[in-house]
């Protein structure tokens, strides 16, 4: 091999490079490896099927309640959909804005689409009809893997109404 040559002289002799920059088969190889191992979760559920709970419905309060009473504020399948967003606004209204002694839609009342008035507490309306949590609330948030943070003042024994410290 020649030696480079520039305007001052000889440089360097040119570098021994192999023209196989990477083995194919290893690549291959290792990329199949990552692709295994990356997953390997999906195949130990691969045909399992996780069965969707059915909330029990069967409390104390809902038994003793009369036929034409044992609706929920909204109708079922809205309340699956969208029992957080108005467990949010309830406390916004009631909470947040200070409205507690206030009676009206956006304060201590709730009016449902039949036109009855519910009084927006989850302690003292929700939970009254639907008082065993792990029953009701549980399956439903374990299945979709939520953790609420309502019960830690709305699950107390004896308290209707959650106090501040």
């Amino acid at each position: 091999m020649a030696d480079y040559k520039n305007e001052f002289g000889v440089f360097a002799e040119r570098p021994k490079v192999e023209k196989k920059i990477f083995d194919r088969n290893r690549v291959i190889a290792g990329l199949v490896i990552f692709v295994v191992l990356i997953t390997i979760p999906l195949w130990q559920n691969l045909g399992k099927i996780v069965a969707a709970p059915a909330p029990s419905l069967d409390t104390p309060v809902i038994k003793q309640l009369a036929e034409k009473d044992k609706k929920c504020v909204m109708p079922t399948e809205w309340m699956r959909a969208n029992h957080m967003q108005m467990l949010v606004e309830w406390r916004d209204n009631v909470v947040r804005t200070g409205e507690q002694q206030v009676t009206t839609p956006r304060g201590r009342d709730f009016v449902a689409p039949d036109g009855k008035t519910y009084l927006a507490s989850l302690t003292n309306t929700c939970l009254n009809c639907h008082s065993d949590k792990t029953k009701f609330c549980d399956q439903c948030h374990n299945y979709v893997a939520v953790v609420p943070n309502c019960f830690g003042c709305h699950l107390q024994e004896g308290k209707k109404l959650a106090e501040a410290k």
